[in-house]
Order: C-alpha cells, then structure tokens, then sequence
C-alpha cells in the first residue's frame, strides 16, 4: 500500500466491448490510455489499474511500456512516471481481476460499471463512495471502443450515471471519462 491509496480498483476493459455498430469487439492497447489514466488515477489513490485485454499481443505490448518505465530507462528518466504505472496490472479477463482483489481484500468487490448511455441499475456517485470510504473493495470498469458490451453491464451490480454536459454531445475519450469518473468518487 501507498500513502493515501484507498479501496477504489479500475480496470480498463478491451474485450468484450461494442465497436460503433453494436458488434462484440476486441480493441487495441493505447499507450495514452495507459499513461494518463495511471497518472491520474495514482493522483487521486486509485489501488490498482488493470488493463484487462485476452490478446497475448496486446498483453505482451503493455508489459513492454511497462518494463521501459517502471526498470528500465524510462523509470531513471521520469521517476514520477514510474510511480504512476506502478499501479498497472495486466489481466486476461474481468475474472481475474476479481480473483486479484478478492484475494487482497478478502471479500469481493463491489462491481460498477460505466456507460455513455443511460441503464436501468444506476447507483449514485455518493452511494459508491460511501462504499470506497468504508474500505470495501471498489471496481469500476471502463470500456473502450464504443463501451461495455451488454454481458458486463448484465453482471454488473450498478452502473453510474452517464457523464452529461451542457450539450447533448457525448462522446468522451476513456481517458476524460475516467479523469471526470474518479474526480467524483475520490475528489476533496
């Protein structure tokens, strides 16, 4: 544990999620992903940050940025870096990452989703972190592509509102919804 590390775990789901006309997808692995959600969400003590993915390719390609930063040059070179994605763990699929923190924790998480899109099991922001400041364990998961598919928001316990503006544009990066997503439950 680190200082001011709280029960809050994200994983970043690549499979399943939905591309653009609805289909069940796998997506690729973004350095910028990784880089800027470890940074913030290590700002605010987010525990752990998965990057779930069953893509051995894409496994291999996170463990390699990884590796730059965290023992090789990169790490020497940008310390803070380092200390940002050292929260990141790759996982093959949601199971194991529920395995993971269970294991840590000694309980299971409670499981939240994120969606664009409104759904029927919403759970506030403030009933979230009433269960982060209790320490029990937290995931929340995004999506990437065009969101979740339908079998992990089924799973899924609660799902938090969608992010909303003044707009009705909404089409977020993960990397924005995430930032915005955490500054709410982790937020002074």
């Amino acid at each position: 544990m680190y200082r001011g590390e709280t029960s809050l775990h994200i994983a970043l789901i690549h499979h399943p999620v939905l591309n653009k006309k609805g289909d069940i997808i796998g997506s690729a692995v973004t350095n910028l992903d990784l880089h800027d959600i470890a940074r913030v969400a290590r700002t605010y003590g987010v525990s752990r940050y998965y990057i779930v993915t069953p893509y051995s390719d894409q496994q291999n390609l996170v463990r390699e940025m990884l590796d730059h930063w965290l023992t090789g040059h990169g790490g020497q070179y940008n310390p803070a870096r380092k200390e940002a994605l050292n929260i990141v763990r790759v996982a093959d699929n949601l199971e194991h990452v529920q395995e993971n923190i269970e294991k840590r924790f000694s309980r299971k998480p409670f499981l939240v989703c994120t969606s664009a899109r409104k759904q029927n099991c919403s759970v506030s922001y403030s009933e979230v972190k009433k269960e982060i400041n209790s320490n029990h364990p937290v995931l929340l998961l995004f999506g990437t592509a065009h969101g979740l598919a339908p079998e992990l928001l089924q799973r899924a316990v609660h799902v938090l509102p969608p992010i909303t503006g003044a707009s009705d544009y909404n089409h977020l990066s993960v990397r924005s919804a995430a930032s915005i997503v955490i500054d709410r439950l982790l937020g002074n």
